[in-house]
């Protein structure tokens, strides 16, 4: 498997970015202020983050996604050290993500991986979508903050 960023020219791999996050609107807001970073087997995305930049010393993991046929493989995993040592290598002094409070295994898989829960964004998904959001028959309401210092 390789990690890269995505060129300009390629196209999006929307299909993934939508697992992570359903609404279309936003992930064409912040997709165009951030870098897109591909996971490939065999010329095939199998996965996707995003880093953008949010305060000085600051970026934040906005999407990451795997296709489905790949979960439960470590690649969520190796997607996430990727950023982080993506973020270290250009100086950056903190990493961010959230996830929603439905998101279980994305919530066990950011603090194995080092992040620390700082905060919750109460109703984030009732506020900024339009269509109720529901995993592991939760409804995703919130959203958890966690960082990591780099």
């Amino acid at each position: 498997m390789e990690i890269r960023k995505l060129n300009s020219n390629e196209p999006l791999p929307l299909h993934l970015l939508l697992l992570a996050d359903p609404s279309q609107k936003l992930v064409e807001g912040y997709i165009k202020r951030g870098q897109c970073f591909i996971a490939e087997v065999n010329d095939q995305v199998i996965g996707v983050y995003v880093l953008l930049p949010t305060r000085p010393e600051t970026v934040e993991i906005v999407n990451l996604a795997v296709d489905e046929n790949y979960q439960g493989k470590g690649i969520g995993k190796q997607l996430v050290f990727h950023a982080i040592q993506n973020a270290t290598l250009h100086g950056y002094k903190t990493i961010e993500i959230g996830t929603g409070n439905s998101s279980v295994g994305q919530l066990a898989l950011y603090q194995k991986c080092g992040f620390r829960i700082t905060g919750i964004d109460r109703d984030f998904f009732i506020r900024h979508y339009t269509e109720e959001i529901f995993e592991n028959g939760i409804q995703c309401r919130d959203m958890i903050r966690l960082s990591q210092d780099l």
